[in-house]
């Protein structure tokens, strides 16, 4: 690979952002190139440049208000021709994207399109650059579904992208991006909403692509494990500069700046609880940890489920009659103590957050109890309902969704206290930013929109609402998943110091094993909606009985270059489907007990 030509040769770039208070300087020259069938991976902090660094390289930083200053965008073509890519029309750009560089965007709602079919956008690329017919284009799309691991991809073609599961459209996007075989992959946080064994798929999907096809792949990420798994080569970033570059076993095993020694320490290992029964938070003193006081919690239940179903329809035909449903929650039963976490993993298109929104009946359950300090929220009509969401509050997967693109943050914030009348005027400005400082973010994002910050600054964002009314219960549907590791060891250490302070309950719904390890009182493991086993987190971890459970902490990637999981280590069977027909009554879920309050599903029922 030394003596290559690199297809990308970044230098001295340098992006700033105008703003009322000046230019604010994104990025300041940063220079990397990637040669053929190589894995660059970009590491830093949300805010640090990694995303404007991808963005600049596609010529879409003019859309978000950025400007390239300085610096050139060499990239060879398929034949051969280099040329700088900041100097190329807007109009010539088209040709390149999706077909010379593909991209595979954060946040996968924002970058599907609403009212198109995925078949519709799937196969838009491959008619324009590819020059398939329509039918030619179909079928492509269908096996590139099948590649990313989507069940029943001829249906899919037919639905829209709310009709998905996080996790799912995240990986039809993977599926747009590697539609036209590009030279370039540049993967902007591509399995941050993927379970892991998804994501350890996905990683060998594009480790295979660069392999076959020799394409380049810039890979932006900040989770360390996964560079550990995949990295040829790491540049760490730190506000806009590049600290530190090596090779992925110089940076794991060497590494030089202080801030790439922090990022490393703060990193969540799978095995780090062992032989504790209660959470902990995690102190990060100079790079080094320490343990704090366990979070016992109460033996006093605060919420109670009891066979919670949740099914949607699907529609097709002329009349768009209900022809099936998704059975996305099935026979769902659990209880959280006051003062305790229970956390639902499993895989994307599971029901775990189709589960959390029943609870708090954003999404209406089909049967089954929710009970809540003694409250039937089932029961509840939408006055009394509205006064019990004081008690309940829910931290959303994809935090540009949740907040409204045209309110300041610091009123967003303010939006709940003001709703329910609890403080105003001076003291309601004081209140939200006590809760910016809590959330570790400045003051001076008060009078900030959305899409001014990154997308880790938007979730600390969504978690202080969830935080304004003081709730018993927080659903925090992957809260931490869009956050860099430092980040995300802060808001962990901050959810579970105002668990001990205030008795909060969690109900964590997660996919990073690491994550829930660290959190959990008890953990529930979600199969194609129903829980096929649960119990207290130490012995899940460390005594799971389930085949399904096993597969997925032996998925977990390491954060170790030495030790990569090779493609033969995993499990690629096919996924079952939850789509059945109308009418269709599934057998009561049955459980044995395996341990004190550890159940595992009975055979045949999974």
């Amino acid at each position: 690979m030394q003596n290559l030509k690199p297809i990308v040769d970044i230098q001295n770039l340098r992006v700033e952002f105008p703003t009322k208070g000046g230019n604010v300087v994104a990025v300041k020259d940063i220079s990397i190139d990637i040669k053929p069938g190589e894995t660059v991976c970009v590491v830093g902090e949300s805010g640090s440049g990694k995303s404007v660094t991808s963005m600049s390289l596609m010529r879409l930083i003019g859309y978000g208000g950025g400007k390239i200053t300085s610096g050139t965008l060499n990239f060879e073509h398929r034949d051969g021709a280099v040329e700088d890519l900041a100097l190329r029309s807007e109009g010539a750009m088209r040709d390149v994207r999706g077909n010379e560089i593909g991209m595979i965007f954060q946040e996968p709602m924002t970058s599907l399109n609403p009212v198109f079919t995925l078949g519709a956008q799937l196969t838009e690329g491959l008619i324009i650059h590819k020059k398939m017919s329509k039918s030619e284009a179909r079928a492509a799309a269908i096996e590139l579904l099948r590649q990313v691991r989507i069940p029943e991809p001829e249906k899919r073609l037919d639905q829209y992208p709310h009709e998905l599961s996080g996790g799912m459209r995240q990986r039809v996007v993977i599926a747009m991006a590697l539609a036209c075989e590009p030279r370039l992959l540049i993967a902007d946080e591509p399995t941050t909403a993927l379970d892991v064994t998804i994501q350890a798929e996905i990683l060998a999907l594009i480790d295979r692509l660069k392999r076959e096809t020799g394409t380049a792949v810039l890979f932006i990420t900040h989770d360390m494990a996964v560079v550990a798994q995949i990295a040829d080569r790491v540049v760490v970033m730190f506000r806009g500069e590049k600290v530190e570059e090596g090779t992925a076993a110089e940076i794991f095993e060497n590494p030089q700046h202080p801030y790439t020694k922090s990022l490393l320490a703060a990193v969540p290992r799978l095995g780090e609880m062992t032989g504790t029964d209660y959470p902990a938070p995690l102190r990060l003193v100079d790079g080094s940890t320490t343990q704090v006081d366990p979070i016992k919690g109460s033996d006093e239940t605060l919420l109670e489920v009891k066979g919670l179903t949740t099914r949607f329809a699907v529609k097709g035909g002329l009349m768009r009659r209900t022809v099936a449903q998704v059975h996305a929650v099935e026979d769902v039963s659990f209880k959280i103590k006051k003062g305790q976490t229970l956390s639902l993993v499993g895989e994307s298109g599971c029901g775990k957050s189709s589960c959390g929104r029943s609870i708090l009946r954003l999404t209406e359950p089909t049967s089954g109890e929710i009970w809540i300090d003694g409250k039937d929220v089932r029961a509840l009509g939408a006055r009394e309902l509205r006064d019990a969401r004081r008690d309940m509050q829910m931290v959303f997967q994809d935090p540009f969704a949740s907040l409204n693109p045209q309110i300041v943050l610091g009123d967003q914030v303010a939006e709940p206290l003001v709703n329910y009348q609890v403080v105003s005027g001076e003291e309601l400005d004081e209140r939200v930013a006590k809760l910016f400082d809590r959330v570790e973010l400045p003051r001076s994002f008060l009078k900030r929109y959305p899409h001014e910050l990154s997308g880790g600054q938007r979730q600390r964002v969504a978690i202080a609402r969830a935080l304004a009314l003081n709730p018993k219960l927080i659903v925090s549907d992957e809260a931490v998943s869009a956050l860099d590791v430092s980040v995300q060891a802060q808001v962990l250490n901050l959810m579970m110091e105002l668990q001990a302070e205030m008795g909060i309950s969690y109900l964590f719904i997660s996919h990073d094993m690491a994550v829930v390890e660290r959190v959990s009182h008890t953990v529930g493991v979600m199969y194609l909606g129903r829980i096929v086993e649960i119990g207290p987190r130490r012995m899940i971890f460390e005594n799971p009985q389930h085949p399904y459970t096993k597969r997925l902490l032996s998925a977990v990637p390491v954060a170790d270059p030495h030790n990569r999981k090779l493609v033969g280590d995993l499990d690629f069977s096919p996924i079952p489907s939850p789509i059945h027909p109308v009418g269709y009554t599934p057998a009561p879920s049955r459980y044995l007990e395996v341990g004190p309050e550890h159940f595992v599903i009975q055979e045949g029922q999974q």
